[in-house]
């Protein structure tokens, strides 16, 4: 049963902003636990996630894991990425859609944080 992953940010008309999520994508392939992985955006930026969801199902997965690139578990997380899904999964029944959690309280985010202030503070 393959596995996909689809990362889905907001999205942004400014490509260099998408492109961090290209970044991620491609990071995880390279790790190689997940076959499939894609990118997708709520607005703003191509491919949709309807697009991205196709796209995942196209390259053979049956599975499909849903991450938002988000922080927080507002509006798009709660509501417009569980529509996403279960518009995709209504499109697509012989596929599993689920949506994991946002970024948000995870303990790494911590570490993360800390380091790009100490970054800035070195400098001071």
């Amino acid at each position: 049963m393959p596995k996909a992953l689809l990362l889905i940010a907001h999205g942004s008309r400014r490509a260099e902003a998408n492109a961090d999520l290209e970044f991620i994508a491609a990071q995880l392939r390279a790790r190689g636990r997940y076959p499939i992985v894609g990118v997708s955006y709520l607005e703003l930026a191509e491919p949709t996630i309807a697009a991205g969801g196709a796209q995942c199902v196209a390259a053979g997965a049956t599975d499909v894991i849903l991450v938002p690139y988000f922080l927080s578990p507002g509006v798009h997380v709660v509501d417009d990425l569980a529509e996403a899904r279960d518009e995709l999964q209504q499109r697509f029944p012989q596929v599993r859609f689920a949506l994991a959690e946002p970024l948000g309280r995870h303990p790494l985010l911590v570490d993360v944080v800390e380091q790009r202030a100490n970054e800035v503070a070195n400098q001071l």
